[in-house]
């Protein structure tokens, strides 16, 4: 199958089910160096795991084992590949419907693309992939600091319940700080009980919902992105879109700019002590594709958890008849908290990723 490998320079290939023995991945392309750790790979990880009652009752310890490319605590320069064992597995509740098509599931594409599918947790469509792109996000972002790059994540919105709070008026670390304090991984606390309560009552009902995660980073050099057909928005959008249940990206003012005038939309460009800036961001941190040195502003619209316990119509596809499904088993009723590293991870490989192809990251870190 192909598709299971990211990125050009420094790339990510993930393999694994969502109830089989492992997930993992291997990234080649990260210069030797590096300090690297379990303990580095762990702490991401550990932020992708659930946190309240409004996330799967699932629970994994997801504990990282580095296989190759490390030694003494340094990568090497080679092949690094990482895997986390599953251990809280139980298949039962899909084996009970594994001749039904969950809607809103990629159930009925990957056995119309393949013939066949992993019945057991959705196989390798499920959002357990994602284990693995976080792992080898961690492994960028610490590549990013070396150039002081950070980057933030956070819920801006859930089923509609909006935080206005503005990432300028913040350093990103006081973000991050109030977006952790939290399950919902929003930076405003008030607006965040109101999300919460909103994501459990949805599962007291049996259903789900969806909102809008967003991602800052900054300190990116101008520069980034290359014309025409792999501008930095292009290979972000199409980073960003690869995440499971993510339905639409968005950059800076994004759908806004399509009510704005031009003298409302165009960053005024001026002198910031001394160097070539911004006055405003509605381009995002990007311009023709490539990246003026702004923050990079993305945002996403993640979909409700299909996953539900509500019946909902489908067909029998051994039987070929219309019928009836109720999808049992261990879910989260609102995924935008928890994917919320995993697109951090996205960002974060593609920034990696395009600033060795304008020569900014040497094969050698020490």
């Amino acid at each position: 199958m192909v598709g299971n490998t990211f990125g050009y320079l420094f790339r990510v290939t993930t393999w694994g089910e969502s109830h089989g023995k492992a997930v993992g991945c291997v990234v080649d392309g990260c210069p030797a160096g590096l300090e690297l750790r379990e303990e580095d790979i762990q702490r991401e990880l550990d932020r992708r795991r659930p946190k309240s009652a409004i996330s799967t009752a699932r629970r994994e310890k997801d504990e990282v084992v580095i296989l190759s490319g490390v030694f003494e605590g340094k990568t090497l320069g080679t092949p690094i590949s990482m895997l986390v064992y599953n251990r809280d597995v139980n298949s039962k509740p899909y084996e009970e419907i594994k001749h039904l098509f969950r809607p809103g599931h990629a159930d009925y594409t990957y056995q119309a693309k393949f013939g066949l599918r992993d019945w057991r947790g959705g196989g390798r469509s499920s959002g357990r992939e994602t284990v693995a792109r976080v792992m080898a996000g961690a492994i960028a972002k610490k590549i990013l600091q070396r150039f002081g790059i950070r980057l933030v994540g956070f819920t801006r919105e859930i089923a509609g319940i909006r935080c206005d709070i503005n990432p300028e008026e913040y350093d990103l670390d006081e973000i991050f700080r109030l977006a952790e304090s939290n399950a919902v991984r929003c930076p405003d606390e008030d607006v965040a009980r109101r999300m919460e309560e909103t994501i459990l009552k949805a599962k007291a009902e049996g259903d789900s919902v969806g909102g809008i995660a967003e991602v800052i980073a900054r300190g990116v050099p101008a520069g980034l992105g290359e014309p025409v057909f792999f501008k930095l928005d292009a290979y972000l959008a199409f980073a960003l879109m690869s995440v499971p249940a993510v339905k639409g990206v968005e950059i800076g003012a994004g759908f806004k700019v399509a009510k704005m005038r031009g003298s409302e939309c165009n960053d005024p460009i001026v002198l910031k002590e001394g160097k070539i800036g911004f006055a405003t961001n509605n381009a995002g941190g990007i311009l023709g594709g490539i990246s003026n040195g702004e923050d990079i502003v993305v945002r996403v619209a993640i979909k409700p958890t299909p996953s539900i316990s509500k019946p909902q119509k489908t067909v029998n596809w051994v039987k070929m008849v219309e019928d009836k499904i109720v999808v049992k088993g261990r879910h989260d009723p609102c995924i935008v908290p928890r994917a919320i590293p995993v697109l951090e991870a996205m960002v974060a490989l593609v920034l990696v990723d395009c600033m060795m192809m304008q020569g900014l990251i040497p094969r050698f870190l020490g």
